[in-house]
């Protein structure tokens, strides 16, 4: 497989958990190059002492299998300064810039998958850019208004999709009450079975009220929207709740469960990095290409310090594979 990393924001820890997992992937057949900077990605190295080499490419068809010991760079920008654990326009622009070309490359097949390090939203802002991350900016570029964002630990085989976002809580009842949750569910398992192998995937939805609402006590949303929504869908699919958040995942139910469905960001994102912060993959489902990042944010507190961990970017990397050998075996039983 042929996959691209997009270098993040070039002030936090994306660069260093990039080469660092290049190093893991030493005796790898599989093919990487970055989207980004040459410049900021020998700062980090000869910073950090880290025995990578770069080569800068002008093009990704310069890619060779990882085992050769060198990591290509399509460099985008060469920023001026370079400021670890600072917050600036020009990083945010190269992270999204490098964002675009990367996905670029996996649009026109030169690349298998992408894999972004880490961006920070206020650089975003800075830079005049309105998306929140990541999802929104990609499903501009592919003209996906909705794509699903997903989040899979693979040691536990945890699955969890958000209903809703990077939306304000006040604004989570009124997004439910209007969003096609049947067509969102439906995406769902389709997806699941073209990325995840699974046929049958089994979908478990959370209430978004206290208790589910008891019965209609604290919120009608379950009563008119959830409900009947999983009743429509349960004919064909295999989804059932909606279930009360609170003791969910603290009596171990979601076990039962392909994947779990919160109605918005916290719900499904606080009991997922408590139970797999280190080894978490953020997926975005829906799109025309294969993109996954590892679940945690720029880490400016310990930027060019040597502390950053690559274990969630490696295994946005090995689930970036996985997922793109899925598709391809999906292709081959179609035709």
């Amino acid at each position: 497989m042929r996959i691209v990393w997009s270098i993040g924001d070039p002030h936090g820890i994306g660069p260093e958990i990039i080469l660092k997992s290049f190093l893991t992937f030493g005796s790898s057949t599989h093919s990487f190059i970055v989207a980004g900077s040459y410049t900021v990605l020998d700062y980090y190295r000869k910073t950090l002492d880290l025995p990578v080499k770069l080569k800068l490419v002008d093009s990704a068809e310069e890619m060779t299998p990882a085992r050769g010991g060198v990591l290509p760079v399509l460099s985008i920008a060469e920023p001026d300064d370079i400021k670890p654990g600072t917050i600036s326009a020009e990083a945010g622009r190269l992270a999204m810039e490098s964002i675009a070309v990367a996905a670029g490359l996996c649009q026109s097949g030169v690349c298998d998958g992408l894999v972004t390090a880490p961006i920070h939203k206020e650089a975003l802002a800075l830079a005049g850019y309105t998306e929140r991350g990541h999802t929104g900016f990609l499903g501009k570029i592919f003209g996906i208004p909705s794509p699903t964002m997903m989040f899979f630990d693979q040691l536990s085989e945890l699955r969890v999709a958000l209903a809703t976002i990077h939306e304000p809580l006040e604004r989570v009842p009124g997004v439910i009450r209007t969003m096609n949750l049947d067509a969102f569910l439906s995406n769902l398992a389709e997806s699941l079975k073209t990325d995840f192998d699974l046929a049958a995937p089994r979908i478990a939805v959370l209430g978004l009220n206290p208790h589910a609402s008891d019965g209609g006590v604290m919120g009608c949303e379950e009563q008119d929207i959830i409900r009947p929504c999983i009743e429509r869908l349960s004919t064909r699919l295999r989804v059932q709740g909606p279930f009360a958040a609170d003791g969910f995942f603290g009596a171990g139910i979601y076990r039962n469960y392909d994947i779990v469905v919160a109605m918005y960001h916290d719900q499904g994102l606080l009991p997922f990095k408590v139970l797999a912060f280190d080894t978490g993959v953020n997926i975005t489902l829906g799109l025309p290409i294969v993109r996954t990042s590892p679940d945690h944010g720029t880490g400016f507190n310990i930027a060019a310090k040597g502390k950053a961990s690559p274990r969630s970017f490696r295994e946005a990397t090995l689930v970036a594979i996985t997922i793109a050998q899925n598709r391809i075996k999906q292709k081959e039983h179609q035709s």
